[in-house]
């Protein structure tokens, strides 16, 4: 065994001392890559990977998870900062769901499930489970807190007041409580939001009003709004007619941008919307009598009365003999007697004409004045042309919009009042500048080939440098002796043969010296 071994070490020995400097350098360079690929390889996949299963971790919780980790043999990581936990990343999922269903997360609080843990309540005292009753409130009033919107940490502090017998309601002390919460990075809750945590603290604590609780933020206090929809509705209308008035600026804009961009270019453009809205509701009752058309502006004969009578007879007017008596009136007429006729017609019609009842809404949202000023690269309104034409378009927009403002849109001069057009040189540009600029493509063309040829001559110089490496490594490597022959077979005695190796000898010492070498290497 150990021949053989001693065989195959000289055989390598023999191998690696035949091999040039050149192979030599190539094989041991294979050889080192082949190792390091082996070496990285087996890194990576044997190297676990981990994954953040747990963050923004209260160090009670941590505890709790990591003691759970232990115990159930899971390696995991725990970050500088005691936060975050990472597990190994193929049984993460598992991970959570075990850790989520044994309510080992509770973000420092910990709620009424702190009873249920120990059922026994033997030798516990009054006072010890007044303050364990305490704190359970408090961390069910944190955990609703923590799952609200928008909410990132919370701590709350519930005060008590001490029961007795001897104080009436009045006079007895309120419960109070003081909460402090903390928003995720740029959220900000609204007015409504707000109220929510306010009602949802005073229904958690029994005999807790409204006046009793602070809420506060590391931006500042978070107030009530004082009457139930006052402060809060008007909050949110405010904030909605805001982004109902900015969305239809913002939409103007846009088409007028997708208009003109096109024609004279998106960077060489500025637009600027400013409107002014209406957001009354009205409701409004209208109650129209009409006639029907074409006749005579009469309605339908819904009853007709038509009476006629005629009457004959004698009548006898007064009068009396002339008498010149004391009783007798001088000169009064005498009776006279004869016949009379009479004739009378009416007519009663009832008409019903058309009612009308009308129930007007008046949309809350109504365009009540609105300007437009844009300003354009001076380089593209080379012609009085071109401003008259976008004027045009922009006073059309503009008296389109306010067709139901109330205002004479007719009025040239008042739409023209609402549209301003601005042709300047904008900052950080020129005519000048921008005709001896490349556009975007030629930079990206011109970027490719410098790049290519700075490849290239980093290309040629290793090329050449390696060249010059394989030269020295040719020139440092040991010529090659060609070592003298001998046509013994030509020979047909010995002492010919003697006589020429002594020939030999004599003449070029060095050349028999090498005959002889490479005799014992045959050998």
């Amino acid at each position: 065994m150990n021949e053989r071994i001693a065989q195959y070490r000289d055989r390598l020995t023999q191998f690696w001392g035949q091999m040039g400097r050149k192979q030599k350098i190539w094989l041991g360079a294979s050889i080192s890559g082949l190792l390091l690929t082996i070496i990285l390889l087996t890194i990576v996949f044997s190297r676990t990977e981990y994954e953040i299963a747990f963050q923004d971790l209260d160090t009670t919780d941590a505890a709790a998870i990591m003691t759970y980790l232990d115990s159930s043999g899971i390696v995991y990581q725990l970050s500088n900062n005691g936060k975050s936990i990472s597990v190994p990343s193929t049984d993460a999922s598992r991970i959570k769901v075990d850790v989520g269903s044994q309510g080992l997360v509770q973000n420092g609080s910990i709620g009424f499930e702190a009873f249920s843990a120990s059922s026994s309540q033997f030798g516990t005292t009054e006072n010890e489970f007044n303050v364990k009753y305490l704190n359970a409130l408090n961390g069910e009033i944190q955990q609703l807190l923590n799952a609200m919107q928008g909410v990132d940490s919370s701590k709350v502090l519930v005060n008590l007041p001490e029961e007795s017998v001897f104080l009436s309601a009045e006079d007895a002390e309120q419960a109070s409580a003081s909460i402090m919460l903390k928003f995720i990075s740029g959220y900000r809750p609204s007015q409504k939001e707000i109220d929510g945590y306010y009602n949802l603290v005073k229904t958690a604590v029994p005999n807790l009003a409204i006046k009793d609780i602070t809420i506060s933020s590391p931006q500042g206090e978070l107030t009530y709004s004082e009457t139930d929809g006052g402060l809060a509705g008007s909050t949110d209308a405010v904030e909605s007619q805001f982004i109902i008035q900015r969305k239809y600026e913002a939409e103007l804009k846009k088409n007028i941008q997708q208009f003109l961009g096109p024609i004279v270019g998106a960077d060489n453009l500025v637009i600027q919307v400013s409107s002014s809205m209406n957001f009354d509701k009205k409701t409004s009752q209208e109650s129209v009598v009409k006639p029907l058309d074409n006749n005579n502006n009469n309605g339908i004969i819904i009853s007709e009365e038509i009476n006629n009578s005629t009457s004959t007879g004698n009548s006898g007017e007064a009068g009396g003999v002339a008498g010149t008596g004391e009783t007798d009136v001088p000169g009064y007429e005498a009776a006279s007697t004869g016949g009379s006729s009479s004739e009378t017609n009416s007519q009663i019609r009832n008409y019903d004409v058309t009612r009308i009842n009308n129930n007007i809404v008046s949309g809350p949202f109504v365009l009540k004045d609105l300007s437009i000023s844009i300003g354009i690269e001076q380089s593209e309104m080379n012609d009085e042309a071109s401003k008259t034409a976008i004027m045009t378009y922009l006073t059309a927009l503009v008296r389109a919009q306010l067709a139901d403002s109330g205002q004479d849109v007719n009025d040239d001069a008042l739409m023209q009042k609402k549209v301003s057009l601005i042709a300047r040189t904008f900052s950080g540009s020129s005519s000048d500048d921008q005709a001896g600029l490349l556009s975007t493509p030629w930079m990206i063309g011109i970027g490719v080939a410098a790049l290519a040829i700075i490849g290239g001559l980093i290309f040629m110089l290793a090329r050449r440098r390696k060249k010059v490496v394989e030269e020295e490594i040719e020139l440092a490597a040991p010529a090659k002796v060609e070592y003298p022959t001998l046509d013994l077979e030509s020979i047909s005695n010995d002492s010919q043969a003697r006589k020429n190796l002594e020939t030999l000898a004599k003449r070029k010492p060095d050349e028999f010296v090498n005959l002889l070498r490479t005799w014992l290497v045959d050998e």
